[in-house]
């Protein structure tokens, strides 16, 4: 596959707790070089990268970051706060007690009122694949369907364990075809990557392959 394709696909990302202006600065400034699909920031730079990059790369922000147990009003809290600061992209992490309690519904309508407040914004769901059971996987498929999202996406990084290859083919199969799928979460390299997307991907989360392919 093309470098430039790669690159179309990589939601560019700097999520560490420690990420200060000047590396974040930096992600973007790489984003808008390779023009990469989005570069995706903790919210409290969104405001900040969105008047640096003035549209020449999209800017994605995590919501309920990183274990999703947040409230349903505080998560449409911050998706609209971080739409009103700029934000092309929201990527929500699911309440996963709700999964564990099987109360599917609430899980919908949580990402459903997420939806509404990203306004017309692209909204990725994370469902954190690692501590989910296969039927688990199954059921969220259903929902994110369901919700109007436009992608399920596999992990935050943050938990178990990232992006497999089981989890992204499974995940393909079952979602409705208007739902796009993200990889994210130990990409590793551009062997993966590759893998990924020839497997259903749409996206790809990962800060390691700009370097991956210039070296």
């Amino acid at each position: 596959m093309e470098k430039r394709e790669l690159l179309s696909r990589l939601d560019h990302t700097l999520l560490k707790q420690t990420a200060t202006w000047e590396e974040i600065r930096r992600i973007c400034e790489e984003g808008m070089k390779y023009q990469t699909a989005s570069v995706c920031i903790p919210p409290c730079y969104v405001k900040r990268a969105k008047e640096y990059v003035q549209d020449k790369v999209n800017i994605c922000t995590v919501i309920g970051f990183p274990n999703g147990n947040t409230t349903t009003a505080v998560k449409v809290l911050e998706t609209r706060d971080a739409v009103e600061n700029g934000a092309d992209e929201i990527d929500m992490v699911i309440n996963l007690g709700m999964v564990k309690e099987r109360d599917y519904d609430r899980v919908l309508e949580e990402i459903q009122a997420v939806k509404q407040a990203c306004g017309g914004k692209v909204l990725k769901v994370i469902i954190e694949t690692c501590l989910l059971t296969e039927d688990e996987k199954l059921e969220m498929c259903r929902v994110v369907t369901r919700s109007g999202a436009e992608y399920i996406k596999t992990s935050t990084g943050f938990s178990t364990g990232g992006a497999t290859f089981a989890d992204v083919e499974l995940m393909r199969k079952h979602v409705g075809e208007q739902v796009k799928v993200k990889a994210a979460g130990g990409i590793s390299s551009v062997e993966d990557a590759e893998k990924f997307l020839d497997l259903g991907a749409d996206r790809l989360g990962t800060s390691r392959l700009i370097t991956l392919l210039e070296t």
